[in-house]
């Protein structure tokens, strides 16, 4: 039903409700009902319908208008986001990309290419526009207004390396929602991708397992792959920088950090345990 249409009939339904009492009564009622009982009758009788009437149109009257202010408060956001968006991509965006050629040049003027300090420099300068990046292109879109299930984004991510990388991506994962609290979510999720990451730039495979599970007093979250390995002059040079990151964030958390080669396979292993 229109707006329109809802605001016409609050105005008529009494009116007619009146008219219609008053020539039914003095039609078929008057030898029944006597002109005093009739003028009682008459308010009791608009407000029963309005009651049963103008209260169920008010209802639908106060839904159109909170979807009209949700509408606008949406489309509010919207243009927030896409003005937020547009100042980052014209902005730091830009300033990085501008940043991340100069130092490349002064690398390439220098001979700086087998510089571990260097390298570092420049993969953090890679992860902050690479972030800068994601970040521009999430505005872009609406928040989902359905429950978060944090789970769901490591599916999500899992389907990104699978179109986008051609990964072979193998996921277990049995770590409820509510074991990990919001800080562990985002600092577990983020090891996730910078070992991903790693095997993607570095393994020369393209495959992956990850696999999550509770254990007893805690859980455990796997990293594995079939790649061409490590060495301890690998984790310390520039190729292991991803490797002190997510190092850094497992010691940051207090949780167990292990790196090991077993059957051909390189294992990273996340792991909380209760005390």
């Amino acid at each position: 039903m229109k707006y329109k249409q809802i605001k016409w009939l609050i105005l008529t339904i009494p009116t007619i409700t009146i008219a219609l009492w008053e020539y039914i009564r003095h039609k078929f009622l008057l030898s029944y009902i006597s002109m005093d009982m009739g003028n009682i009758l008459s308010p009791i009788l608009v407000f029963i319908v309005t009651l049963v009437f103008l209260r169920h149109l008010f209802s639908i009257l106060e839904k159109i208008q909170e979807e009209l202010r949700q509408e606008k408060t949406k489309k509010a956001a919207l243009i927030e986001r896409e003005k937020l968006a547009r100042e980052l991509h014209d902005g730091i965006a830009q300033s990085l990309f501008l940043l991340s050629v100069k130092v490349n040049k002064f690398g390439r003027n220098n001979d700086l290419k087998d510089d571990p300090d260097f390298q570092k420099i420049k993969q953090t300068l890679q992860h902050i526009h690479e972030d800068t990046r994601q970040a521009i292109t999430n505005l872009k879109y609406i928040p989902n207004e359905e429950p978060f299930n944090w789970t769901e984004t490591i599916y999500q991510y899992v389907a990104e390396l699978k179109n986008q990388h051609l990964m072979d991506v193998q996921l277990e994962w049995e770590i409820k929602e509510n074991t990990l609290s919001p800080k562990e979510k985002v600092e577990i999720f983020a090891c996730i991708k910078e070992a991903v990451v790693n095997v993607i730039k570095h393994a020369k495979t393209n495959q992956v397992w990850i696999h999550a599970k509770e254990i007893d007093n805690g859980w455990t979250c796997q990293i594995r792959d079939q790649g061409i390995g490590f060495t301890n002059k690998t984790i310390q040079s520039k190729k292991g920088y991803g490797l002190q990151i997510i190092k850094d964030r497992a010691k940051d958390m207090e949780w167990d950090f292990s790196m090991k080669r077993m059957d051909n396979q390189t294992i990273i292993e996340l792991k909380k345990e209760n005390i």
